[in-house]
């Protein structure tokens, strides 16, 4: 380069020709100072000396190592880590010691001890706890309340929240405070009326949900209503994370992207916003929609009747107690008195009556073992309108 600039090169062609930068060029020529190339000094050596001032020797660190192996044999403490070390070599007045941090970095760098760092195992799929949805051959619907919305000098409304797990189909009603079981009942109609049914219905433990807490056996409106379209409800287990995760997000996707963003006056335009962010939102998920498990049409002339004997499955995710139990529909199941701690699904077949016991883990989602059952009949009762 410095050759081809003094052959009366510009810096711009010499740069091009060798693919260097302007300043790379300037900074040879500079260094060469019109001295004969085979005077200059063209080696590209950092300044400074090659080795930190600061370093260990290199007869120290072998006397470390040393010291390590000998403490790993004979050491009566049965300690031979970086604090053990620096105590022999102060004990045989060895000048001067590294501290405890450089003899660990010592170690380290030189190979002795294998490095530990925490294993971050991947997340499991969405739905990993239902292998027809983990799969993607089936669909999973989840529904969620919001509570505690109010429009300045208006009412308090709520919003009843669904969205699908794979095809991310989503709805929101908006309603005066006070969703009732009644309501959701309504609103989770409407909901598959417009998408079509899915296999899964997932909620939380929320009595409008579930069923009041102080009895038991009880099949809620929302659980008839499933079991009627040959939908299995599945309930999340309480105070867990992640389960709800789809409908989590998407409550707060729908507060960020409409109710801070614009002031409104009354419920109608909350609901009109909704509509119009519901529908941009089916455009740019097009293609994930139609990727989605297949959703049948609720049949034209099906009609719920809510005092017909319930058939089919309901599950429930659960967290196993101290001694292997589990609590489905307020009444507490041994699941496996050795799966302590731990997740279970617990299939309700009400056909059979009996509740199969499956074992879950985050670690390995794929196994799913049958940790044990348990024989249950409900005693059928009209149902209370």
């Amino acid at each position: 380069m410095v050759a081809a600039i003094r052959q009366g090169r510009s810096y711009r062609w010499v740069a091009q020709r060798y693919g260097v930068g302007l300043a790379t060029v300037v900074r040879w020529v500079k260094r060469a100072a019109g001295a004969r190339l085979s005077r200059v000094d063209l080696s590209n050596q950092p300044r400074g000396c090659r080795c930190a001032s600061n370093r260990t020797d290199a007869a120290l660190e072998e006397q470390i190592l040393a010291m390590r192996s000998y403490l790993q044999r004979v050491s009566d403490l049965g300690e031979w880590g970086a604090a053990a070390i620096h105590r022999e070599l102060v004990a045989q007045r060895v000048a001067p010691v590294p501290s405890v941090r450089t003899i660990g970095r010592i170690v380290a760098r030189r190979g002795a001890v294998e490095r530990r760092y925490r294993l971050r195992r991947p997340a499991p799929r969405p739905g990993w706890y239902l292998p027809p949805v983990a799969s993607g051959r089936l669909e999973l619907d989840s529904f969620d309340i919001v509570e505690g919305l109010a429009i300045r000098q208006g009412p308090i409304f709520e919003l009843f929240n669904g969205i699908s797990l794979h095809g991310a189909l989503a709805d929101t009603h908006v309603q005066l405070w006070g969703f009732s079981a009644r309501t959701v009942l309504t609103a989770c109609l409407v909901h598959w009326q417009r998408h079509g049914l899915p296999a899964y219905a997932q909620f939380d433990n929320d009595s409008r949900f579930l069923g009041p807490h102080s009895r038991t056996d009880v099949i809620s409106r929302v659980m008839r209503l499933c079991l009627a379209l040959d939908i299995t409800p599945v309930f999340a287990p309480p105070r867990e994370t992640g389960f709800q995760a789809a409908i989590e997000h998407y409550n707060g996707l729908w507060q960020a992207k409409v109710w801070r963003r614009f002031v409104f006056a009354s419920l109608a335009e909350v609901q009109a916003q909704t509509e119009r962010f519901l529908a941009a939102r089916s455009l740019q998920l097009a293609r994930r929609i139609a990727e989605a498990p297949p959703r049948p049409r609720i049949p034209p002339d099906w009609c719920l009747d809510l005092q017909q004997p319930p058939h089919g499955q309901i599950i429930f995710l659960r967290r196993s107690n101290d001694g292997g139990q589990v609590t489905v529909l307020g009444r507490s199941f041994t699941a496996d008195r050795h799966w302590v701690n731990r997740l279970v699904r617990c299939t309700v077949d009400l056909a059979h009556q009996v509740i199969h016991f499956h074992g879950l883990s985050r670690r390995d989602p794929t196994a799913q073992p049958l940790i044990g059952q348990a024989s249950y009949a409900i005693v059928w009762k009209c149902f209370h309108e």
